[in-house]
């Protein structure tokens, strides 16, 4: 489930051998409290999804210990996240029928696992795997309502018969769907409508279902855009999102969080510069940050990351402009001056992707910008591990 911690000697930032993550515990709290705030507010379960972090770690702080409702995207992040005690799970990525075998295992352990599906061969798949292991496998159709990834349109004449071959076999849970068009809306009017629509796709897909007497217990949207615009959920019954928990430049370049709400960086090492081109190298490339440029598309392109020192303050037009395997390039932009970084130098790198970037480490070292600032190299509270399922 996790890898070894790093030896009890390391105190600061200063000492583990680079590149690793860092996740500051004072913002990850305060992201999750703004989250869990509003769906408060708004009256529905939040069903955070944990394929951010992976961690067993992270996911306690969202109901102080206490397992709670989670979305997945890979049935070993669903056994392992099981084997901790978590026993309320939907497996967020359309069922391939050789995986239905782990899903009834896990039924059989008394976890309630849900599936999801948008096509008849998938239902009729859940539903024999379901008669033939004589336990219920709760499905929920998925509802396309913007980016055409899976699902089906909230008025596509198949829905109907395929909530009949899962009701007839006990199966059918509900409806689900993500607004993944939300990560391209700029404004906040545009994400308000965003979330708008992804409600209204799939409280119409369950109002169509319901006419044809079928039953629908759960309705459930999300993504992290929508789920901070949303101002009316009603006829919705379970929240999701997941990136909000760490947050990233994607998010701070759309106006849904600010960069200093980026709970998760990675540290580097200046190794090396090449002043004929404007570059400072670092030892952390790709297999640092990942590949993720998810903030070529908008307005303020932030490279592969911004670059914050130790501490976090950022550095002044300073940006990861390019990556290798194991080298990043760091240069200046928009006229700023390049900075004397010494070889030996470490730094923070701010990702595009929080997702994908945690994706590359096997944990995370903890630090609590909540806590007075003893100096120039924050203290390492704890280390957190990530589980298996990446």
């Amino acid at each position: 489930m996790s890898t070894t911690a790093p030896a009890t000697h390391v105190r600061n930032l200063a000492d583990p051998g680079t590149p690793f993550a860092v996740v500051d515990v004072h913002r990850a709290r305060r992201n999750i409290a703004r989250l869990a705030q509003r769906a408060d507010r708004l009256g529905v379960t939040l069903r955070p999804h944990v394929k951010t972090a992976k961690s067993l770690d992270v996911a306690a702080l969202l109901y102080d210990g206490t397992p709670c409702p989670v979305t997945v995207s890979t049935l070993a992040e669903a056994e392992a996240f099981a084997d901790a005690g978590y026993t309320d799970i939907t497996y967020a990525v359309g069922i391939d029928p050789h995986k239905l075998p782990r899903v009834i295992a896990l039924l059989r352990r008394g976890v309630t696992l849900r599936v999801l599906l948008d096509s008849t061969e998938q239902a009729t798949s859940v539903a024999d795997a379901a008669r033939e292991a004589g336990i219920a496998v709760p499905a929920q159709i998925e509802i396309d309502c913007d980016g055409h990834r899976g699902g089906l349109r909230p008025d596509a004449p198949g829905l109907v018969g395929i909530g009949r071959i899962l009701h007839e076999a006990g199966c059918l849970d509900g409806v689900l769907t993500h607004a993944g068009e939300s990560y391209f809306a700029h404004t906040a009017e545009e994400q308000r409508l965003a979330a708008k629509n992804e409600r209204d796709a799939a409280v119409a897909a369950a109002d169509t279902l319901r006419a044809a007497g079928l039953p629908v217990h759960i309705v459930s949207v999300g993504s992290t855009p929508t789920a901070h615009a949303a101002d009316d959920l009603t006829g919705v019954t379970e929240l999701r999102a997941g990136n909000y928990v760490f947050f990233d430049l994607v998010m701070a370049g759309l106006g849904v969080c600010d960069l200093d709400d980026l709970a998760l960086s990675v540290v580097v090492t200046v190794i090396g510069h090449r002043p004929e081109y404007g570059w400072i190298i670092t030892d952390g490339g790709w297999m640092a940050m990942s590949r993720d440029r998810g903030t070529s598309a908008q307005p303020q392109d932030q490279g592969y990351g911004l670059v914050a020192d130790l501490t976090g303050r950022l550095i002044p037009g300073l940006v990861m402009t390019g990556a290798s395997q194991e080298h990043g390039t760091l240069s200046a932009r928009d006229g700023a001056l390049l900075p004397d970084l010494p070889v030996g130098t470490r730094l923070r790198i701010l990702p595009n992707h929080a997702c994908a970037t945690a994706a590359q480490h096997h944990g995370y070292h903890v630090v609590d910008g909540g806590r007075p600032d003893d100096g120039p190299t924050p203290a390492i509270q704890g280390v957190w591990n990530r589980v298996s399922g990446w």
